[in-house]
Protein backbone atom coordinates (compact mmCIF):
# COMPACT_ATOMS: atom_id res chain seq x y z
CA UNK A 1 0.00 0.00 0.00
CA UNK A 2 1.28 3.54 -0.72
CA UNK A 3 1.59 5.48 2.60
CA UNK A 4 -0.99 7.79 2.84
CA UNK A 5 -2.14 7.67 6.87
CA UNK A 6 -0.87 11.03 7.72
CA UNK A 7 -3.98 11.61 10.41
CA UNK A 8 -3.60 7.90 11.68
CA UNK A 9 0.43 7.93 11.33
CA UNK A 10 0.16 10.89 13.85
CA UNK A 11 -1.93 9.22 16.03
CA UNK A 12 -0.16 6.18 15.42
CA UNK A 13 3.39 7.22 16.76
CA UNK A 14 2.33 8.63 19.66
CA UNK A 15 0.77 5.36 20.91
CA UNK A 16 4.18 3.47 19.64
CA UNK A 17 5.99 6.04 21.71
CA UNK A 18 4.24 5.12 24.92
CA UNK A 19 4.19 1.68 24.23
CA UNK A 20 7.45 0.80 22.67
CA UNK A 21 10.21 -0.96 25.46
CA UNK A 22 12.17 1.85 26.59
CA UNK A 23 16.23 1.40 26.40
CA UNK A 24 15.94 -1.51 24.38
CA UNK A 25 19.14 -3.61 24.61
CA UNK A 26 21.69 -3.33 21.93
CA UNK A 27 22.61 -6.40 19.79
CA UNK A 28 20.81 -8.45 17.34
CA UNK A 29 17.42 -8.82 17.17
CA UNK A 30 16.08 -5.88 19.16
CA UNK A 31 14.41 -2.48 18.16
CA UNK A 32 15.67 -0.88 15.19
CA UNK A 33 15.19 1.70 12.10
CA UNK A 34 15.83 0.83 8.98
CA UNK A 35 18.28 3.40 7.25
CA UNK A 36 17.87 2.61 3.77
CA UNK A 37 16.35 5.52 1.93
CA UNK A 38 15.18 3.44 -0.95
CA UNK A 39 13.46 1.37 1.75
CA UNK A 40 9.93 3.49 1.68
CA UNK A 41 7.24 1.19 1.75
CA UNK A 42 8.18 -2.19 3.84
CA UNK A 43 5.65 -4.66 3.26
CA UNK A 44 7.24 -7.75 4.80
CA UNK A 45 9.55 -8.81 6.78
CA UNK A 46 11.24 -12.14 7.41
CA UNK A 47 14.28 -13.47 9.65
CA UNK A 48 17.40 -14.56 7.87
CA UNK A 49 18.13 -18.80 8.64
CA UNK A 50 21.34 -18.01 7.18
CA UNK A 51 22.45 -14.97 8.69
CA UNK A 52 22.05 -14.10 12.28
CA UNK A 53 20.53 -10.94 13.09
CA UNK A 54 19.74 -9.76 9.40
CA UNK A 55 16.01 -9.57 8.13
CA UNK A 56 14.87 -9.67 4.56
CA UNK A 57 12.28 -6.92 3.70
CA UNK A 58 10.79 -5.67 -0.18
CA UNK A 59 8.95 -2.67 -1.11
CA UNK A 60 5.13 -2.35 -2.02
CA UNK A 61 6.47 -1.92 -5.39
CA UNK A 62 6.84 -3.46 -9.07
CA UNK A 63 10.62 -3.93 -8.71
CA UNK A 64 12.26 -6.71 -8.14
CA UNK A 65 14.44 -6.11 -5.33
CA UNK A 66 15.32 -8.15 -1.99
CA UNK A 67 16.51 -5.64 0.73
CA UNK A 68 19.36 -7.30 3.70
CA UNK A 69 18.90 -5.75 6.77
CA UNK A 70 21.30 -5.79 9.77
CA UNK A 71 19.04 -5.37 12.78
CA UNK A 72 22.20 -4.24 14.90
CA UNK A 73 22.60 -1.10 12.55
CA UNK A 74 19.78 -0.57 10.67
CA UNK A 75 21.49 -0.70 7.50
CA UNK A 76 21.08 -2.26 4.45
CA UNK A 77 23.95 -5.23 3.72
CA UNK A 78 22.96 -7.09 0.85
CA UNK A 79 20.33 -5.92 -2.22
CA UNK A 80 18.93 -8.93 -4.39
CA UNK A 81 17.68 -8.89 -7.87
CA UNK A 82 15.77 -11.20 -9.02
CA UNK A 83 15.65 -12.45 -12.26
CA UNK A 84 13.80 -15.31 -14.11
CA UNK A 85 10.71 -13.65 -12.90
CA UNK A 86 8.36 -11.28 -14.78
CA UNK A 87 7.66 -7.58 -13.20
CA UNK A 88 5.94 -7.71 -10.01
CA UNK A 89 2.51 -6.09 -9.67
CA UNK A 90 2.44 -5.81 -5.71
CA UNK A 91 4.57 -7.79 -3.80
CA UNK A 92 3.32 -7.67 -0.22
CA UNK A 93 4.66 -10.61 1.70
CA UNK A 94 7.97 -12.69 2.22
CA UNK A 95 9.34 -15.96 4.46
CA UNK A 96 11.91 -18.12 4.30
CA UNK A 97 11.01 -22.06 4.19
CA UNK A 98 12.54 -24.68 5.91
CA UNK A 99 14.56 -25.25 2.53
CA UNK A 100 16.42 -22.19 3.17
CA UNK A 101 14.76 -20.26 0.13
CA UNK A 102 13.22 -17.25 0.09
CA UNK A 103 9.49 -17.28 -0.95
CA UNK A 104 8.23 -13.33 -2.33
CA UNK A 105 4.05 -13.11 -2.08
CA UNK A 106 3.44 -10.85 -5.32
CA UNK A 107 -0.18 -11.42 -3.81
CA UNK A 108 -1.42 -7.63 -3.81
CA UNK A 109 -4.36 -6.60 -5.51
CA UNK A 110 -5.58 -3.16 -4.76
CA UNK A 111 -8.63 -3.44 -6.65
CA UNK A 112 -10.08 -6.03 -4.13
CA UNK A 113 -9.53 -9.33 -6.29
CA UNK A 114 -9.71 -8.24 -9.85
CA UNK A 115 -6.72 -10.07 -10.86
CA UNK A 116 -7.30 -13.68 -12.46
CA UNK A 117 -3.90 -14.84 -10.87
CA UNK A 118 -1.08 -13.59 -8.52
CA UNK A 119 2.55 -15.00 -7.85
CA UNK A 120 5.08 -16.76 -5.58
CA UNK A 121 8.57 -16.14 -6.32
CA UNK A 122 11.16 -17.90 -4.95
CA UNK A 123 15.20 -18.26 -4.40
CA UNK A 124 17.73 -19.73 -2.27
CA UNK A 125 18.76 -17.64 0.46
CA UNK A 126 22.75 -16.17 -0.53
CA UNK A 127 25.52 -17.56 1.23
CA UNK A 128 27.09 -13.97 1.42
CA UNK A 129 25.93 -10.78 2.49
CA UNK A 130 26.49 -8.81 -0.93
CA UNK A 131 24.53 -7.17 -3.93
CA UNK A 132 23.52 -9.63 -6.30
CA UNK A 133 21.59 -10.90 -9.01
CA UNK A 134 19.70 -14.37 -8.11
CA UNK A 135 17.85 -16.96 -10.02
CA UNK A 136 13.82 -17.19 -9.04
CA UNK A 137 11.15 -19.43 -9.79
CA UNK A 138 7.76 -18.25 -10.44
CA UNK A 139 4.79 -19.89 -9.19
CA UNK A 140 0.96 -18.96 -10.71
CA UNK A 141 -1.13 -19.19 -8.23
CA UNK A 142 -5.44 -18.45 -8.15
CA UNK A 143 -7.23 -19.21 -5.15
CA UNK A 144 -10.22 -22.16 -5.64
CA UNK A 145 -13.13 -19.43 -4.80
CA UNK A 146 -11.98 -16.69 -6.93
CA UNK A 147 -9.59 -13.65 -7.18
CA UNK A 148 -8.78 -11.71 -3.83
CA UNK A 149 -6.65 -9.09 -2.25
CA UNK A 150 -4.18 -10.38 0.10
CA UNK A 151 -0.91 -9.13 2.22
CA UNK A 152 0.38 -12.42 3.88
CA UNK A 153 2.48 -15.40 2.90
CA UNK A 154 3.77 -18.18 5.50
CA UNK A 155 5.93 -20.64 4.44
CA UNK A 156 5.06 -23.64 7.36
CA UNK A 157 9.08 -24.45 8.76
CA UNK A 158 8.59 -27.81 8.85
CA UNK A 159 6.06 -29.39 5.82
CA UNK A 160 7.49 -26.59 3.54
CA UNK A 161 3.31 -25.88 2.59
CA UNK A 162 2.68 -22.63 1.47
CA UNK A 163 -0.10 -20.52 2.92
CA UNK A 164 -1.94 -17.22 2.12
CA UNK A 165 -4.12 -15.22 4.65
CA UNK A 166 -6.50 -12.83 2.29
CA UNK A 167 -7.05 -9.44 3.43
CA UNK A 168 -11.21 -8.26 3.67
CA UNK A 169 -12.89 -5.60 5.72
CA UNK A 170 -15.26 -8.24 7.40
CA UNK A 171 -13.80 -11.48 7.18
CA UNK A 172 -10.79 -12.55 5.79
CA UNK A 173 -9.94 -16.47 4.31
CA UNK A 174 -6.99 -18.53 5.52
CA UNK A 175 -5.64 -20.35 2.35
CA UNK A 176 -3.29 -23.59 1.92
CA UNK A 177 -1.20 -23.92 -1.12
CA UNK A 178 -1.03 -27.69 -2.40
CA UNK A 179 1.88 -29.84 -0.91
CA UNK A 180 4.26 -28.54 -3.20
CA UNK A 181 4.74 -25.71 -5.69
CA UNK A 182 4.58 -26.27 -9.33
CA UNK A 183 6.18 -23.61 -12.22
CA UNK A 184 4.33 -26.05 -14.73
CA UNK A 185 0.68 -25.00 -14.05
CA UNK A 186 -1.65 -23.23 -11.71
CA UNK A 187 -0.68 -23.70 -7.86
CA UNK A 188 -4.63 -23.73 -6.47
CA UNK A 189 -4.48 -22.63 -2.57
CA UNK A 190 -8.03 -23.58 -0.83
CA UNK A 191 -10.09 -21.93 2.13
CA UNK A 192 -9.18 -23.81 5.21
CA UNK A 193 -10.16 -21.07 7.70
CA UNK A 194 -11.54 -17.28 8.53
CA UNK A 195 -9.30 -14.78 9.64
CA UNK A 196 -9.62 -11.39 10.81
CA UNK A 197 -8.16 -8.15 8.59
CA UNK A 198 -4.97 -9.20 8.26
CA UNK A 199 -1.48 -7.31 7.04
CA UNK A 200 1.22 -9.84 7.23
CA UNK A 201 1.66 -13.24 9.18
CA UNK A 202 4.47 -16.05 10.28
CA UNK A 203 5.04 -19.35 11.72
CA UNK A 204 6.79 -19.78 14.87
CA UNK A 205 9.55 -21.72 14.39
CA UNK A 206 8.52 -24.64 16.09
CA UNK A 207 5.57 -24.45 13.81
CA UNK A 208 3.31 -24.38 16.48
CA UNK A 209 2.22 -21.33 16.46
CA UNK A 210 0.66 -19.01 13.65
CA UNK A 211 1.37 -14.98 14.12
CA UNK A 212 -1.32 -12.66 12.36
CA UNK A 213 -1.19 -8.90 12.92
CA UNK A 214 -3.43 -5.88 11.06
CA UNK A 215 -3.29 -2.30 11.46
CA UNK A 216 -3.75 -2.25 15.36
CA UNK A 217 -3.47 -5.22 16.92
CA UNK A 218 -2.13 -8.72 16.13
CA UNK A 219 -2.98 -13.18 17.43
CA UNK A 220 -0.89 -15.36 17.88
CA UNK A 221 -3.00 -18.94 16.93
CA UNK A 222 -1.90 -22.65 18.08
CA UNK A 223 -1.31 -24.59 14.50
CA UNK A 224 -2.50 -28.26 14.76
CA UNK A 225 -2.65 -30.34 11.94
CA UNK A 226 -2.62 -27.80 9.07
CA UNK A 227 -5.35 -25.70 10.71
CA UNK A 228 -5.98 -23.02 13.48
CA UNK A 229 -6.19 -24.41 16.74
CA UNK A 230 -8.21 -22.45 18.56
CA UNK A 231 -9.01 -18.51 18.65
CA UNK A 232 -6.08 -17.04 19.15
CA UNK A 233 -4.62 -14.69 22.11
CA UNK A 234 -3.39 -11.09 21.75
CA UNK A 235 0.21 -10.42 21.50
CA UNK A 236 0.41 -6.83 22.56
CA UNK A 237 1.59 -5.70 18.98
CA UNK A 238 3.03 -2.02 18.80
CA UNK A 239 0.54 0.70 17.09
CA UNK A 240 2.51 1.92 14.09
CA UNK A 241 2.04 4.47 11.43
CA UNK A 242 0.96 1.70 8.84
CA UNK A 243 1.51 -1.73 10.16
CA UNK A 244 2.15 -4.06 7.32
CA UNK A 245 5.06 -6.78 8.25
CA UNK A 246 5.81 -8.93 11.31
CA UNK A 247 7.86 -12.31 11.71
CA UNK A 248 9.63 -14.14 14.76
CA UNK A 249 13.29 -14.05 15.37
CA UNK A 250 14.65 -17.45 14.50
CA UNK A 251 14.84 -19.04 18.30
CA UNK A 252 11.26 -18.01 18.42
CA UNK A 253 11.73 -16.16 21.66
CA UNK A 254 10.11 -12.69 20.41
CA UNK A 255 7.99 -11.14 17.43
CA UNK A 256 9.36 -8.16 15.61
CA UNK A 257 6.72 -6.45 13.93
CA UNK A 258 7.24 -2.95 11.40
CA UNK A 259 5.96 -0.74 9.06
CA UNK A 260 5.87 0.98 5.73
CA UNK A 261 7.53 4.48 5.76
CA UNK A 262 11.11 6.40 5.36
CA UNK A 263 13.02 5.56 8.34
CA UNK A 264 10.20 3.07 9.61
CA UNK A 265 11.04 1.28 12.77
CA UNK A 266 10.68 -2.49 13.87
CA UNK A 267 9.68 -3.39 17.47
CA UNK A 268 10.91 -6.47 19.25
CA UNK A 269 8.08 -8.15 21.01
CA UNK A 270 8.99 -10.72 23.52
CA UNK A 271 6.63 -13.46 23.64
CA UNK A 272 5.60 -14.44 26.94
CA UNK A 273 6.04 -17.73 28.31
CA UNK A 274 2.51 -18.67 28.67
CA UNK A 275 0.44 -21.70 27.55
CA UNK A 276 -0.24 -22.12 23.93
CA UNK A 277 -3.48 -20.03 22.10
CA UNK A 278 -5.31 -23.42 22.04
CA UNK A 279 -4.49 -24.80 25.61
CA UNK A 280 -5.80 -21.68 27.28
CA UNK A 281 -9.63 -22.44 28.82
CA UNK A 282 -12.36 -21.56 27.13
CA UNK A 283 -14.35 -17.79 28.54
CA UNK A 284 -10.65 -17.28 30.70
CA UNK A 285 -9.95 -13.41 31.37
CA UNK A 286 -6.93 -12.24 30.30
CA UNK A 287 -4.05 -11.61 32.04
CA UNK A 288 -1.01 -9.70 31.86
CA UNK A 289 1.04 -12.42 30.01
CA UNK A 290 -2.18 -12.88 26.88
CA UNK A 291 -1.58 -8.64 26.25
CA UNK A 292 -5.57 -8.33 27.49
CA UNK A 293 -7.12 -5.02 28.59
CA UNK A 294 -7.26 -6.11 32.25
CA UNK A 295 -3.70 -7.35 32.49
CA UNK A 296 -0.11 -5.79 32.42
CA UNK A 297 1.22 -2.48 34.60
CA UNK A 298 -0.61 0.34 34.65
CA UNK A 299 1.49 2.09 32.25
CA UNK A 300 0.19 -1.00 29.72
CA UNK A 301 -3.28 -0.69 30.60
CA UNK A 302 -2.87 3.05 29.57
CA UNK A 303 -1.79 2.75 26.54
CA UNK A 304 -4.46 0.12 25.98
CA UNK A 305 -6.92 2.58 26.45
CA UNK A 306 -5.18 5.15 24.66
CA UNK A 307 -5.45 3.09 21.48
CA UNK A 308 -9.49 2.45 22.02
CA UNK A 309 -9.96 5.60 21.94
CA UNK A 310 -8.38 6.34 18.37
CA UNK A 311 -9.16 2.75 17.26
CA UNK A 312 -12.45 3.80 15.44
CA UNK A 313 -11.69 6.99 14.17
CA UNK A 314 -8.75 5.51 12.86
CA UNK A 315 -10.24 1.82 11.62
CA UNK A 316 -12.48 4.20 9.45
CA UNK A 317 -9.64 7.06 8.13
CA UNK A 318 -7.86 3.51 7.03
CA UNK A 319 -10.40 1.76 5.09
CA UNK A 320 -11.80 5.25 3.48
CA UNK A 321 -8.30 5.92 2.13
CA UNK A 322 -7.39 2.80 0.79
CA UNK A 323 -10.40 3.03 -1.20
CA UNK A 324 -9.58 6.71 -2.08
CA UNK A 325 -5.87 5.70 -3.10
CA UNK A 326 -6.16 2.15 -5.02
CA UNK A 327 -3.14 2.47 -7.08
CA UNK A 328 -4.97 0.09 -9.45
Amino acid sequence: MRSFLGVVGGAALVLALAAAPAGAAEGADQDFTIQDSRIKESSGIAASHAHPGIYWTHNDQDAPLIYGVDSRTGETVATLTMKGVGTPRDMEAISVGPDGDIYVGDIGDNKDGTWDHVWIYRFPEPKQLRNQTVTAKQYDVKYADGPRNAEALMVHPKTGRVYIASKNENTGGLYAGPERLSTSGTNVFRRIGDVPWVTDGAFSPDGERLLLRGYFSAKEYGWKDGRLDGDGRSVGAPFQGQAESATYTTDGSAMMFGSEGLNSGVVRVDRPEAERPSEKAPGASPTKDSGGATGGTPEERGNFTLGVIVLGTATALVIGGKRLLRRR
